[in-house]
């Protein structure tokens, strides 16, 4: 019973550091795509800091980079809990096939010794020749030959239990060698996230400095947010309105291949593609306290995505183009409808497609504007109707 209990310890901790090591590779690669992603945004900083004049727009971003660094470092975190609880297991594990091992061990010494007793054949003839009667002489016989076979049975058993030992002491180093490295790699992040939020606090001192000419750019960009809040009502009222149907005279709003296209687009929540190719979120949605001025607040009606210069907005979904609008003489926005849906992608430069056109999910609508500091991002908003939504809960995780 004890060995019984032992061996089934054995299993449902082997079964325990299978489940680990699952884990483990789902955060190997959310590492992965931190470290990616914040290698990203230190080519736009780069791309950003070419122009020698301190922005708003690198603050954004180098907010971004602090928060991803602090999602890389709870990573790591994780990662090496995971791997201390690993390490444990492995060890409980190790223990158990040891003792297991030794009780096999002197299990086999006995019989072993046993069984060299009656070795040569004087001494099986002696065993056999001294029994009472030819049936015990026959189970005498029966003996030696079970002892045989179970020696030969132990000795395998002990050989593929040593194996098993050697390779969870493999396992052991690889889970020490692992954790000493992650280690390493905690303690860089920690240095590289203190540095980072020094150089915020000398960014947002230098800001501070601007405050007037920070308060004009907010207004500027108020007025063309409410100018395109306004663009995007107007169409959606249009678009949404109920229309007459010229023969029966009745009303309606929805086609039946809208709602078709409209229930595609919301069973897709959550799993859209991000509309460009690379980016990371510089805002998100909603209202948010102003990243220099103080008691200023400002309000984000989608989310904007920094990304690379000459960067491509594409449609996130199949849908037809209602409008495109000139916001400013630098940034004209596209409004695409996917049934009760529409999304928008503001802050373009250059438009390839037209009123009336028909697009594909994840083809380039056009392309994006990069300012005379070399700051490039893309506004993107998503409206069921006429209600606001989060693209943040409609786009890809991945």
């Amino acid at each position: 019973m004890k060995r019984f209990v032992q061996i089934l310890t054995v299993l449902i901790l082997f079964s325990l550091a299978g489940m680990g090591q699952e884990t483990q590779e789902n955060l190997e690669a959310k590492r992965k795509k931190l470290d990616g992603e914040i290698a990203y945004t230190n080519k736009l900083l780069e791309e950003t800091r070419s122009n020698k004049n301190n922005t708003l727009n690198e603050l954004k971003l180098l907010n971004v980079k602090i928060s991803k660094r602090g999602d890389l470092i709870a990573t790591l975190k994780t990662q090496l809990h995971g791997i201390d609880k690993q390490i444990e297991e492995t060890e409980i594990t190790l223990k158990t096939l040891e003792e297991n091992l030794d009780d096999l061990k002197v299990k086999y010494a006995k019989v072993a010794w046993h069984a060299y007793k009656y070795s040569s054949s004087y001494n099986k003839l002696v065993f056999l020749f001294s029994a009472d009667d030819l049936n015990q002489a026959y189970q005498r016989m029966r003996y030696l030959d079970q002892i045989a076979d179970f020696i030969r049975k132990e000795a395998k058993t002990i050989k593929q239990k040593e194996a098993e030992k050697t390779e969870l002491l493999n396992k052991l180093n690889v889970e020490r060698s692992t954790k000493k490295k992650l280690l390493g790699n905690e303690q860089n992040e920690v240095i590289k996230i203190e540095d980072e939020k020094s150089e915020k606090n000398r960014l947002t001192t230098k800001l501070q400095s601007q405050e007037n000419k920070l308060r004009r750019t907010l207004r500027q960009k108020e007025k063309e947010v409410a100018r395109l809040d306004k663009k995007i009502q107007d169409i959606i009222a249009a678009e949404t309105a109920p229309k007459k149907n010229s023969t029966t005279g009745k009303s309606y709003e929805l086609t039946p291949e809208e709602k078709t296209l409209s229930a595609s687009f919301s069973g897709n929540r959550g799993k859209l593609p991000w509309p460009v190719e690379r980016g990371v979120i510089s805002e998100t949605y909603g209202v948010h306290k102003h990243p220099v001025l103080k008691k200023v607040k400002t309000k984000n009606n989608g989310v904007d995505i920094a990304t690379s210069a000459r960067s491509e907005a594409r449609a996130v979904y199949k849908g037809k183009v209602v409008s495109i609008t000139k916001i400013s003489n630098s940034n004209i926005a596209v409004i695409i409808k996917h049934g009760e849906y529409f999304t928008v992608y503001s802050n373009l430069d250059k438009v390839y497609v037209k009123k009336g056109d028909v697009v594909d999910i994840k083809e380039a609508i056009g392309q994006i504007h990069t300012n005379l500091k070399g700051e490039t991002e893309l506004h993107f908003e998503v409206w069921k109707s006429m209600t606001k939504q989060n693209p943040a809960y409609w786009i890809s995780k991945k």
